[in-house]
């Protein structure tokens, strides 16, 4: 009842105040005349700036135009992450990890992270941040109900204070309690940029601070899944559904600092140009893991969960991790040839813990992991007509074996038709986490020396108004993963161990995904294809083999055109599988061949609108659960998401 208050609050209002005006056909709004930079009363000849001067872009110089049109691409953005998120599956509360179903999102970097990657989904990392240039103030206001008590928001603000320089500031917020004990999520990401460049652009400068925390009441999973998939009305109150862990919680928190800049050596632009550029990457991070109650309850027994510990209660496990990145390079510049530069940069980390353990069987685990690695690399970027690549090759000089060979390509047929293809060959250090870890509980406690992870990558996509479509395939070698150690006697105690691993045999993987939408009158057809194989002698990189999402939806204009609403169905699927499973003392999915997940239907119904900038986005998640089988889950002991109704909007403001 309180969603349809405030959404009648919002929307009439708004259209008691839509009155019509002539609008430029340059205006920023491309879908109706009801669209004009900014809503007070302007003279006669005063100027309309254009969409293509409000522009957000990458670090890759990768430039899109800021977008209030509603689509049904913008609703698959409407969750927390604020992207699309398919090949990705949520656990029951937002905020909470993700398990990941289409493998080929996986990102890869050639330096050592400090791990725990199931807690950096909403991580955002450098070269996520995107700078920007408008032409007036832009801010958008960005809401999302949860699930129970609790918000998802995220306010923006940039601003040019000439052509030369623009500042944005952001901070994206979440609490959301959820239907399962202890289970509360509460996180927060703040970042600000500048961007800046003289004149004649002889000096650029692109540059962020962010300070993020993410929070997570961590309960283990349920402890008797048969109580779920029993049907039993009185497990439709998810509290009374028994949980490993009643009061642990795990925190990552880091802070960043990084800027990127260039200088033209020779005063005026030519046809060759010389440039000496830098990249500046501080950033330090901090997890840890807090339980105060070590033992756990299942049906009247007590289970030592994680195994023995060193302590008898209060577990608090702490990790911290320290960066520092500098990159100098010397870039020549061609009209004709393209540009070239050549670098060398400097890696130092330290990841650490406050204590050195000794071991029964007389091995040490030390309490830090130092590293120092240097590199020399050159990277060639090429655009004419209509090609456009980028090729990249790194090696170390020290005495760490690290490479990284990455050629990117992309053709433009016309304004239509793109091919893009991509070679990648990473030696890849392992995480730190694989190699240290530290914990109260004596069985969580490594040294490692791992070796490189080798990967092989090969992809081609390519972007038509007939079909979308990209094909990868990987190599993996000495690929890395954590594995349940558990003994026999061990699992009948339901105690779960896991340790870090090393696959010493080559993993094949292929994947195929394709989209198609049709239309028809108001009518419209979404559909979104993965194909994935994987060739391995043991069951490692576990995948669906086949995912879907399909939507079929309606469009129509309202009150003369002042409204645009979408309504529909989307229907989502993946082939069952063995899912990993994720363990809360490490941050970390591990891999485990016992229970299968997947092979159910998951149907959202939604009706979106838009007036104006403002886009409203209303969805029943899930709505088959209440009469579909009880055997929907995340990964194995952690449901999905039971069905649920949410509201948010986003809000655009152009001064």
């Amino acid at each position: 009842m309180r969603i349809f208050f405030f959404l009648y609050l919002l929307v009439v209002p708004t259209l008691l105040f839509s009155q019509e005006k002539n609008a430029s056909k340059n205006n920023l709004d491309m879908n109706t005349k009801y669209s004009s930079i900014t809503d007070t009363v302007k003279k006669k000849k005063a100027l309309v700036a254009t969409i293509d001067q409000y522009q957000k872009y990458t670090l890759e110089h990768d430039t899109i135009y800021v977008d209030t049109s509603l689509t049904l691409k913008s609703s698959y953005r409407q969750n927390y992450l604020r992207k699309d998120n398919f090949g990705l599956l949520p656990f029951a509360n937002i905020g909470q990890t993700y398990n990941t179903l289409q493998y080929s999102l996986t990102d890869y970097s050639p330096y050592p992270e400090i791990g725990f990657s199931g807690k950096h989904f909403n991580f955002l990392e450098a070269n996520q941040i995107q700078y920007y240039s408008v032409a007036t103030p832009l801010t958008e206001l960005f809401f999302n109900t949860t699930i129970n008590k609790g918000q998802n928001v995220d306010s923006f603000i940039t601003l040019n204070t000439s052509k030369n320089l623009n500042f944005s500031i952001a901070y994206r917020g979440l609490r959301s309690e959820g239907n399962y004990i202890n289970q509360l999520v509460s996180s927060g990401n703040l970042r600000m940029t500048t961007s800046y460049f003289t004149t004649d652009k002889r000096y650029v400068l692109n540059a962020h601070f962010t300070s993020q925390d993410i929070s997570n009441e961590e309960n283990g999973g349920i402890t008797t899944p048969e109580d779920f998939e029993s049907g039993d009305p009185d497990f439709r109150n998810r509290q009374r559904l028994q949980v490993y862990l009643t009061d642990a919680k795990s925190f990552l928190k880091g802070r960043r600092l990084f800027f990127d800049h260039a200088f033209r050596i020779n005063p005026t632009e030519g046809n060759n140009n010389l440039y000496v550029t830098h990249q500046f990457n501080y950033e330090n991070k901090f997890f840890e893991y807090n339980q105060p109650t070590v033992f756990s309850t299942v049906d009247g027994a007590v289970v030592e969960r994680f195994g023995e510990s060193y302590v008898a209660s209060g577990i608090n496990d702490q990790t911290r991790f320290e960066k520092l990145y500098n990159k100098a390079g010397l870039a020549y510049e061609n009209s004709l040839l393209g540009k070239f530069n050549f670098f060398i940069d400097d890696y130092r980390s330290n990841y650490e813990y406050n204590r050195i353990i000794f071991k029964e069987d007389g091995s040490r685990i030390p309490d830090n992991l130092f590293l120092q690695i240097n590199n020399v690399g050159g990277q060639y970027e090429y655009q004419k007509n209509k090609w456009n690549g980028r090729f990249l090759y790194t090696r170390s000089i020290t005495n760490q074996s690290l490479s990284d060979l990455d050629a990117k390509l992309r053709y433009n047929l016309n304004d239509q038709i793109q091919f893009d293809f991509r070679y990648r060959n990473i030696n890849k250090l392992p995480n730190n986490n694989y190699n240290l870890y530290q914990s109260s509980y004596v069985q969580y406690n490594w040294s490692n020396n791992f070796k490189n992870e080798k990967i092989n990558l090969i992809s081609a996509n390519i972007y038509t108004p007939w079909l979308n479509a990209e094909v990868q395939y990987t190599v993996l070698k000495d690929h890395l993963y954590f594995a349940d150690v558990s003994t026999d006697a061990q699992i009948t105690a339901r105690t779960q161990i896991i340790n870090p691993a090393q696959y010493g045999n080559a993993i094949n993987y292929f994947s195929a995904k394709a989209n198609k939408e049709f239309k028809f009158g108001g009518f419209g057809l979404d559909n979104t294809f993965l194909y994935q194989k994987v060739d391995q002698s043991d069951l490692i990189l576990n995948v669906p083999d086949f995912v879907t999402r399909n939507t079929l939806y309606y469009s129509t204009y309202f009150f003369k055109k002042a409204l645009f609403m979408q309504t529909g169905l989307t229907f989502n699927y993946f082939t069952e599988y063995y899912g990993n499973d994720y363990n809360p003392v490490v941050g970390e999915f591990f891999v485990q061949n016992e229970k299968k997940i997947g092979n159910y239907a998951n149907f959202d119904y939604f009706i979106n609108f838009r007036i104006r900038q403002t886009r409203f986005y209303f969805k029943a998640e899930h709505f088959n659960a209440a009469f579909s089988g009880n055997n929907y889950y995340s990964a194995p002991n952690n449901p999905y998401r039971d069905f649920t109704i949410r509201f948010g909007l986003v809000w655009n403001f152009f001064q």
